[in-house]
Parts: C-alpha cells; sequence; structure tokens
C-alpha cells in the first residue's frame, strides 16, 4: 500500500522505495475532492461540462458497455482532450491498454495483410497480432534495414508496421523519423503504443511521436492513462474515420462494460494536471540520465537504455534474485524479471524511475546495488 511519503511503499510491514510502478509522475496519488476537481477544470470546460465531471466523481459504474447505454457523457470529454492533446481529429477509450492492442490490431488487419512487428514488442502487440491471422514479420528491435526489407519484399494489399515507443523491459525508444518514413515509401500503416511515454515525452506530455516531431505521421496512436496518468484505461488517438470504425470493429471495446465514470473523470483530471508538469517530467529526465551514468560508471549493463525505464542485466537468475532481494532487505523495491518475459540469459533487475524520487533516494539505490549501503562519490556519480 502506498506510503505518506511520495515515491515509497509498504509491502508486509516493509518501507520500501517505489521503484516497480510506472506512476511516472506521480499522479497515481493525486486525490479529487468536488472542490479541487472544480478549481482544476476551470478555464477548461464550461460550466454545464463541469458539472458532468463531477457527478460522474459520484458514479463507480458504467452499468453496461458503452454501445448499450454505459456511455456516461464524461467519456466524450475525455475523448475530445485526448484528441486534442495529440492533435488528432477524434479519440476512442478502451478499458486497458491490453484490451486496446487485442481489439484494433484485428480490426484493422485480417487473412491476406501484413503486420510488421519489432521483436521486442508488448505481449499486447504479440498477440493481437496473432489474433489479427495476418501475415506476420518480426523485425530484429529498431533494426530499419531488416523492416524495410521485409517491406519491400511484402506484396500483401494492407500492411501495418506496429511498435511500442519505449520497449519497457530494455528502456530504449523506437526510431519513430525512421518508421514514418518507411510506411510512407511503401504505402503501409503505422501503429505506435505510446504507454510507457504518453506524459513523460513530448509537449505537454504530448508523446515521443510529438517529442520527435512525427506526431502527424503516425495513423495509429495507443496511450494508457494507468501509467503516467495514474488512472486505468487505454486510448487511440486517429483520425475521425478510424475511430468511427473502431468503433463499430472493436470487438474489446463492443462487448465490455465502460469503465466506471469516476475512473474517466480522475484521468481527465489527470491528462490535464499532467499538460502543467513540465517541470516534472524534466526532473524525471535528468534522474533517469543520472542514473545510468551512475550504474555504467560502476561497469552494470543497462541494455542501452535511454529513458525513465532502467534494467540491471545481471543474465544468472539466481544471482538477480538474490541482488533483487539484497535491495528489497535494503529497502528498495525493484523487480528481478525473468524468462518468458525476458530472452533467457539477459534476467534483470528493472528500474522504473518516478519525478517524485529524489536524487538522493536514487543514489542510494546505486550504492546498495554495487553491495555497499552507501555509494562512493565521484565520476560514478555525476
Amino acid at each position: 500500500m502506498p506510503d505518506p511519503q511520495p515515491g515509497y511503499v509498504r509491502v508486509n510491514g516493509a518501507r520500501l522505495l517505489d521503484l516497480a510502478s510506472n506512476d511516472y509522475l506521480g499522479l497515481s496519488r493525486r486525490v479529487w475532492t468536488p472542490e479541487t476537481a472544480q478549481a482544476a477544470l476551470r478555464g477548461h470546460l464550461l460550466p454545464a461540462e463541469t458539472e458532468v465531471v463531477l457527478d460522474a466523481l459520484t458514479r463507480f459504474g458504467a452499468g453496461a458497455a458503452r454501445l448499450i447505454n454505459g456511455n456516461h457523457p464524461v467519456y466524450a470529454l475525455l475523448e475530445r482532450e485526448l484528441a486534442a492533446l495529440k492533435g488528432t481529429q477524434a479519440a476512442l477509450v478502451f478499458g486497458s491498454g491490453l484490451a486496446a492492442n487485442l481489439g484494433v490490431i484485428p480490426a484493422l488487419v485480417g487473412r491476406g495483410d501484413a503486420v510488421f512487428s519489432d521483436a521486442l514488442n508488448h505481449a499486447s502487440i504479440i498477440d493481437g497480432v496473432r489474433l489479427s491471422r495476418a501475415q506476420t514479420h518480426i523485425y530484429p528491435t529498431r533494426d530499419l534495414a531488416a523492416l524495410e526489407a521485409q517491406l519491400r519484399a511484402s506484396s500483401a494489399p494492407h500492411k501495418l508496421i506496429v511498435t511500442d515507443a519505449l520497449f519497457s523491459m530494455d528502456g530504449t525508444l523506437a526510431p519513430l523519423p525512421e518508421l514514418v518514413a518507411l510506411k510512407r515509401r511503401y504505402g503501409a500503416w503505422l501503429m505506435v503504443d505510446e504507454a510507457h511515454t504518453g506524459g513523460v515525452y513530448g509537449p505537454q506530455g504530448a508523446g515521443l511521436a510529438h517529442a520527435q516531431g512525427v506526431g502527424a505521421g503516425i495513423d495509429v496512436m495507443m496511450g494508457t492513462l494507468g501509467k503516467a496518468y495514474g488512472s486505468v484505461g487505454a486510448y487511440i488517438a486517429g483520425d475521425e474515420v478510424l475511430i468511427r470504425y473502431l468503433l463499430n470493429a472493436a470487438r474489446t471495446f463492443i462487448f465490455t462494460t465502460g469503465l466506471p465514470p469516476a475512473n474517466i473523470a480522475v484521468s481527465l483530471l489527470n491528462v490535464l494536471q499532467a499538460r502543467n508538469m513540465d517541470s516534472e517530467r524534466r526532473t524525471l529526465h535528468d534522474h533517469a540520465a543520472r542514473f545510468r551514468r551512475a550504474l555504467s560508471a560502476q561497469g552494470l549493463d543497462t541494455a542501452g537504455s535511454e529513458s525513465q525505464v532502467v534494467p540491471v542485466v545481471l543474465g544468472d537468475e539466481a544471482v538477480t534474485l538474490r541482488r533483487a532481494a539484497g535491495l528489497r532487505a535494503q529497502g528498495f523495491g525493484a523487480v528481478a524479471i525473468r524468462p518468458p518475459t525476458v530472452a533467457p540469459g539477459s534476467t534483470r533487475i528493472r528500474f522504473a524511475l518516478s519525478a517524485v524520487h529524489t536524487w538522493a533516494d536514487l543514489e542510494r539505490c546505486v550504492g546498495a546495488l554495487i553491495g555497499g549501503r552507501h555509494p562512493v562519490r565521484g565520476a560514478a556519480f555525476p
């Protein structure tokens, strides 16, 4: 359960620095009352729309699928805000990132079509591709030459390239400008899963595609509301025609009860809040860069991470489990990741940093990881 101090949790009575969750901006701790919600919405919504949000905060069940009568008007307000943030015509909220990928990919491609998927894509993308029954081409992670060769060789009438923006076990980033160029060259669609970059990258947290200047080049944008935005759910953003099609074709949207209106209201409030958290984003990226440098200076393998997700690859499972247990004993809650989540021989401890962490705490964590409770100061800790 959460500890009163931001960035900490309590597990079986032990107080741990939370280095496992995806609460990148600390928004999961945000508590909204009618008064604070009304103040946050002032200047963003019309008075009648604010009343919709305040009403939604008191409603903890949708009661039905959205296409039946479970479609509280707060959904439209959140979807409008997400579309504005992403610079698209429309957006559609799903129950989770898993539901979005499982529903959208099979709706876009099928037998006879071709999907080109990065080897390190999330399991939800992998399963969505399998469900589509399209021809599947897996390219080595971020290998543009291999992807281009696959695209060039494909005669499928419809081609879909799908990639994570941030690969969640390595912390590496997708080369989105180059992927946009390839999709244009070969007449493909490009779908990007911004689960770990929404709220964290780009102007006002719009995501990695916007940070890299290619937001307009992404055909299908997927994002989540349960990571940096501290709530629950996911969404697809894109052209109006795409969203209207998914409304009637994505089975994981059609055949499920809508998310509780209270959660949708909190998502809207947190998305609005995150737009104004540039200082927290700078802190997060600064701490992540220092953390990676500190680990690398100690000879530790961070798998090429370039983000707030920082693995330490140890390889041997027994060694990794012992190191994770040692960290836990010293008050650091990071998780050992083993096969089949990662490839055999690449077992690792995965650190997920948050803007609410202090550099002093992260520095202590590095010291604990290398074997002592206090790190040696100097070049290792720039």
